[in-house]
């Protein structure tokens, strides 16, 4: 988890002074994990710690102006059945704090006790070694500061096609904060009226000139309107590169883009490296199911190339 300073910039612009509540530490179960946060202002709120009595209390006392850190029992205090504890830290943002936030992490003291003072040698330890690793530091409570990385969205999603299917899939994945997503069809038309601030909307005539933009590790989802559009970007697709790319279809239409990719000139092992049908046809063809299909594809791509990158870090 980091520190959306996105979703709080936009949040201030809308709505002045906000909120941001976040999990500053966690003990035995609890809802969310450390770092996790929500953005509360008058008569709304962005992102969750967990719902619940917790969370409920947490956007009263937010609401109410009282910040700082607080722990919860989450049994004893709140009837809750996780068993465990967390310390959570409630701060007050507006236009002028943000402008003195730093760009990749953001360390700040938070214990009244740690207020006024010189950063202490722990925090600067983990920031150097941080930095030494070439790698964020997780969000944590340090000698009485939070130190929490500022959230970099980690995969390129392009969804191509803004039609019943790419809509579903749009209102499933923006939420993600580690997801950047470009949004593309034909015309400004194809676009509901309200798009969220965090996706890039791109109107264009012929969408397929655009694959040559996209960042080769980035994951591509094809749920045009035309299937001469799909056949023309898995085309294109296979000739730029791609980390992840999946098409929307049958298995009668994957087996005549197989014999037309290959017409064109493509090995039978690059083609294999389209998914389709994308998400889990066992879910059915509702395109939220599809949604939440494909959702639970690309999280586990994302996940695995996280892993791997750990991975080598340490070798």
């Amino acid at each position: 988890m980091g520190f959306d300073l996105a979703a709080l910039k936009d949040a201030v612009a809308r709505h002045g002074r906000v909120v941001r509540v976040v999990v500053a530490e966690a003990r035995g179960s609890s809802p969310r994990e450390v770092g996790a946060a929500m953005l509360v202002w008058e008569g709304g709120q962005f992102g969750t710690i967990g719902g619940g009595a917790l969370e409920a209390q947490a956007l009263q006392a937010a609401r109410a102006g009282r910040l700082g850190l607080s722990r919860h029992a989450l049994g004893p205090d709140l009837g809750q059945c996780c068993g465990g504890s967390v310390v959570l830290l409630s701060e007050a943002w507006d236009a002028a704090a943000l402008a003195a936030l730093e760009d990749e992490v953001v360390a700040r003291p938070v214990a009244p006790a740690a207020a006024g003072g010189a950063m202490p040698l722990p925090v600067r330890r983990l920031l150097a070694q941080a930095r030494a690793r070439g790698e964020a530091p997780r969000a944590q409570l340090v000698a009485g500061w939070m130190v929490e990385p500022v959230q970099r969205p980690a995969q390129d999603i392009w969804i191509w096609g803004a039609g019943h299917v790419g809509r579903a899939l749009v209102g499933v994945l923006a939420p993600l904060p580690e997801l950047a997503i470009t949004w593309i069809d034909t015309a400004p038309g194809r676009f509901p009226d309200q798009v969220a601030p965090q996706v890039t909307v791109v109107p264009a005539a012929r969408p397929a000139e655009l694959v040559q933009h996209a960042p080769r590790t980035a994951a591509h989802l094809v749920v045009t309107y035309s299937h001469a559009l799909d056949l023309e970007l898995c085309h294109r697709l296979l000739g730029h590169g791609f980390g992840f790319a999946g098409l929307i279809g049958s298995a009668t239409k994957w087996a005549r883009f197989r014999s037309r990719l290959a017409a064109l000139g493509h090995a039978p092992e690059r083609i294999a490296a389209i998914t389709c049908p994308v998400g889990d046809p066992a879910l059915g063809k509702h395109p939220q199911a599809i949604a939440v299909g494909v959702a639970a594809q690309i999280l586990g791509v994302a996940a695995r190339r996280t892993e791997d990158r750990r991975k080598d870090m340490r070798a």
